[in-house]
């Protein structure tokens, strides 16, 4: 399946693939994760096309700027870690084309295969098991477009690596902006993308969340979860204009995590329960007592 993939033009195929493990990372065939390709017969698939549309068509520079202004100032509940966890249990993300089970089973598969792989870093394993949690939004009032999905900046040219992309922004006014629709926008050059206003989403919000709450999670954790679903930049290999030299260790942080993150994608459910106990463990140490989100 390799030689396949290699015959066809990167833009024809989608850029997680050039980062995948070893066909055996997973029961699933490699090749079968993140098909974006549409079909109005499958409801999942429909399901997919449609929330990415409704977020290509609304996310502009202006709506970011208002989630910032909402969700930054972390008054919307109060809460453990695990509480919000449990949350997750009712949460289906309608973005994603891999699973339809709950968000909490992605939580502890990704944690559970980061902890196999690196069993002395149990800062890495909290930091799979929370890097969704930002999803949490879902519950107060926020659609899914604009909580779940790959991230992307906005206020400059879309990439054509996005999930279905620049034609599903055609409907997105900053596509006729000329501030925001040329190569660089509102950016300068290798501003480095601690400096781009991205799309708002999970990732944002948790690590800003982190920041709030004093997480002592070690910096290439709280990166992995800010980047994690910028597949344009850290898979696709867009946006090299605007990242600096430090983006290439963030990029490097975030690979490594991003194996874990898609492709432990399973109907295999861990015994979530006999998980608790060492996980409020690593809670407790990182991210310890009831926290303002």
């Amino acid at each position: 399946m390799a030689a396949e993939v290699e015959k066809k033009p990167v833009s024809m195929i989608d850029p997680s693939q050039l980062l995948r493990p070893e066909p055996t990372f997973n029961d699933k065939p490699i090749d079968a994760f993140r098909d974006y390709s549409v079909d109005d017969t499958d409801p999942i698939k429909e399901r997919v096309r449609r929330t990415y549309y409704l977020m290509h068509s609304n996310v502009t520079v202006d709506l970011v700027k208002q989630k910032r202004e909402k969700w930054l100032k972390f008054n919307h509940f109060k809460a453990t870690v695990k509480d919000a966890l449990i949350k997750l249990n009712e949460l289906v993300d309608e973005s994603d084309p891999d699973t339809d089970l709950p968000n909490i089973v992605h939580a502890f598969q990704t944690a559970e295969r980061i902890r196999e792989d690196h069993p002395d870093e149990d800062w890495f394993h909290l930091t799979g098991l929370i890097h969704d949690l930002g999803k949490v939004m879902a519950f107060y009032d926020e659609p899914q477009w604009c909580v779940v999905g790959d991230t992307f900046p906005v206020g400059c040219k879309w990439a054509d690596s996005i999930v279905y992309g620049p034609e599903s922004f055609k409907d997105n006014p900053d596509t006729y902006n000329p501030k925001y629709n040329t190569k660089y926008g509102m950016y300068k050059p290798h501003c480095g993308i601690d400096n781009l206003l991205m799309s708002w989403s999970h990732d944002e919000y948790l690590y800003q969340f982190l920041l709030h709450n004093k997480s002592t999670i070690p910096e290439k954790g709280l990166y992995m979860i800010r980047y994690h679903s910028f597949y344009p930049w850290h898979a696709g290999r867009d946006y090299r204009h605007l990242s600096n030299e430090k983006d290439e260790e963030i990029l490097k942080w975030v690979t490594e995590f991003n194996k874990y993150d898609l492709y432990t994608k399973s109907e295999k459910v861990p015994d979530i329960e006999a998980l608790w106990p060492y996980y409020e463990k690593l809670i407790e140490k990182y991210i310890p007592g009831i926290c303002e989100w």
